[in-house]
């Protein structure tokens, strides 16, 4: 499967980096997960799969419950408890950060990456920043995994309280979170060290000024400039693109505009 990324600059150098959703895509097979313990257990027991294929369906088990879980939430009778605790939930993830959105959104059926970026910008710096954010996530997102699987044990003991253990279903989504995010940036980092040696890219950079950006292209990642989106950015203040430019980029690209204003706010 191939990801459509958009890159460009939002605000000074702040650039966003985010993927293209398509709205007429079907879900794939192959994510369907199993909805109950017990068909969880015969899955995993009946077939051989390594240890991580196993870990990674109970994952996607614990995800589709979360998801389950919040969705009864997002419904709840205005002033109720669970409605106060989605109000709380729509305050925390705004906290989370852009690009930990846009590496969890590099699922590991991606198989190839096609990047769309104003011609403005010199393709091998774009592909730079790319490998950049994703050798960055490794690191991250690896340190507040860790942090994050600590941390449940200790959050298990607010279940004597008579409320919601908000902490340890926090917890457990920020430790699913960073999950996927750490999966995501290793897979965009393979999928862009496909076409060079990181180590050797910078230095090769003189030589191959001269050379068709086709030639540089691998099957796993395509660069391609995006002549519309250049008339979209037009001259950009210093405060960054207005939200009305935003919303013309997202509505081009299919972009969630929630998550591209936070590139241009982020601090």
């Amino acid at each position: 499967m191939r990801a459509r990324l958009v890159v460009f600059p939002i605000k000074g150098r702040k650039w966003c980096f985010s993927r293209s959703v398509d709205p007429f895509a079907a879900q794939s097979p192959s994510a369907v997960t199993p909805t109950t313990v017990r068909g969880l257990w015969k899955k995993i027991s009946s077939e051989s799969k390594p240890i991580n294929a196993n870990a990674e369906l109970l994952v996607d088990f614990i995800s589709d419950k979360m998801n389950k879980a919040w969705m009864g939430l997002e419904i709840a009778p205005e002033g109720s408890m669970k409605s106060k605790i989605h109000g709380l939930g729509l305050k925390l993830l705004a906290r989370v950060k852009p690009s930990e959105i846009f590496l969890k959104s590099i699922s590991k059926e991606v198989t190839s990456v096609q990047v769309s970026y104003p011609p403005s910008l010199d393709p091998r710096l774009v592909r730079r920043r790319l490998r950049h954010i994703a050798m960055s996530g490794t690191i991250l997102h690896k340190k507040y995994l860790i942090g994050s699987v600590t941390l449940l044990p200790l959050t298990t003991a607010f279940t004597v309280l008579p409320l919601p253990n908000i902490p340890f279903f926090w917890v457990l989504f920020r430790t699913y979170s960073h999950w996927r995010a750490l999966q995501g940036s290793e897979k965009l980092l393979k999928l862009l060290s496909n076409h060079s040696n990181p180590e050797t890219d910078d230095a090769d950079e003189s030589n191959n000024n001269n050379k068709p950006e086709q030639e540089a292209q691998s099957p796993t990642c395509v660069l391609l400039p995006s002549e519309e989106l250049y008339k979209l950015l037009g001259e950009a203040s210093e405060e960054g693109l207005d939200e009305e430019t935003i919303v013309e980029i997202c509505k081009l690209f299919h972009l969630n505009k929630i998550d591209v204003l936070k590139y241009r706010n982020l601090v």
